[in-house]
């Protein structure tokens, strides 16, 4: 049976808590372009370890398996109900989604004319990290990408009235036309937990031949595939800020053989028409996913380890059942760890979407 360990650091100094915190019912695990969470249980008798080892909103928490740390994040919620005391973090990201652009163009780092959306992420982390009592220690990968932000025309620039929260600015920097994908990762470096922001371009991932989810050698249970018309659009328009007929739009269309359907996606803070136009193209794409396995329960097996894959990876899934009968590439956008507890053997839940067309060493 693995051996789990939860500890807790200040998230200001790096101190460490409490090596060994004790928690129950807990499930974790991150997620594509997201902080992931943590839910867990303090046993209720240890309620008085909240002033010193478990402060919402001023304490990081990390998950260990078997000696590798698998997740970390901000504690943001703890109060007791009846008679537990549940717990509640998020990845050290969603710190982003606390935190505003007070300056403008961080700081003085924009604006951005034709900016490599990378370098806007490292900047937001930069300008987070620089404030005082706002460094958490997070290193950002170096990757840059092809794509671009901003335009001579409209270049983009956060500015001081607007405050906009940092999280959006990466949104932002995401949302765009070949923009790059990221993730997070903890790991032991000179015996301190790393938090690192795992940057990807053209994609985070890697087509894994050596890892495959089958039912009936690690897959537990599935859900069945999904074929939803009524979320079908091959045609989306984005509409941005502005009024009437001044207000920015983008449609983004193609032709595939099937009955024309649309959607339309209310964007009223979106001012640029790079920015509307890479959310009216991501909009269609996702629109027309469909015949997909979303989401497998799988068991610790040499099919896949825990820990063997990462977020972005594409995995070969053989899901066979009364309901469902898949075979394909898949992708993991997330995952949720379970450990065992009681009768109830440890699991791990991952999310999946549809294996895009990207050639790898291409």
């Amino acid at each position: 049976m693995a051996a789990y360990r939860y500890l807790t650091c200040a998230a200001l100094t790096g101190e460490v808590l409490a090596w060994d915190l004790p928690l129950s019912d807990v499930s974790y695990g991150p997620e594509l372009n997201g902080p992931g969470q943590l839910q867990a249980t303090l046993e209720p008798h240890l309620a008085s370890l909240l002033g010193s080892m478990v402060d919402p909103g001023n304490t990081l928490i990390f998950a260990e398996r078997d000696s590798k740390l698998m997740w970390g994040g901000l504690i943001w919620r703890a109060e007791p109900e009846g008679g537990k005391y549940p717990i509640e973090a998020a990845g050290v990201s969603s710190y982003l989604g606390k935190r505003h652009d007070m300056h403008g163009n961080l700081d003085g780092r924009g604006p951005y004319t034709f900016a490599d959306p990378c370098k806007l992420i490292r900047d937001v982390w930069a300008y987070c990290q620089a404030q005082p009592d706002g460094d958490l220690g997070v290193v950002v990968d170096s990757t840059t990408s092809k794509a671009s932000i901003g335009t001579p025309e409209e270049p983009y620039k956060p500015t001081w009235w607007e405050s906009p929260a940092l999280a959006d600015i990466v949104a932002d920097a995401v949302a765009v036309f070949g923009g790059p994908e990221w993730t997070e990762q903890v790991a032991w470096v000179g015996g301190l937990p790393e938090r690192r922001i795992r940057l990807g371009w053209p994609r985070l991932g890697a087509r894994r031949t050596d890892v495959s989810f089958t039912t009936g050698v690690n897959v537990a249970e599935s859900q069945p595939v999904v074929y939803d018309g009524d979320a079908y659009a091959q045609v989306v328009a984005a509409l941005g800020s502005g009024e009437g007929q001044a207000r920015q739009r983008a449609i983004d269309a193609v032709r595939d053989g099937r009955l024309r359907l649309e959607n339309v996606l209310d964007l009223p803070t979106v001012k640029g028409k790079d920015q509307l136009a890479a959310k009216a193209r991501t909009g269609r794409i996702a629109s027309q996913k469909r015949g997909t396995v979303e989401q497998v329960n799988i068991v610790d097996h040499p099919a896949a380890r825990f820990g063997s894959f990462q977020v972005g990876d594409d995995v070969w899934v053989q899901v066979h059942d009364q309901w469902t009968d898949f075979d394909g590439w898949a992708r993991v956008t997330g995952w949720t760890l379970t450990p065992a507890q009681g009768d109830q053997q440890e699991r791990m839940t991952v999310s999946l979407s549809p294996a895009d067309s990207f050639i790898y060493g291409g």
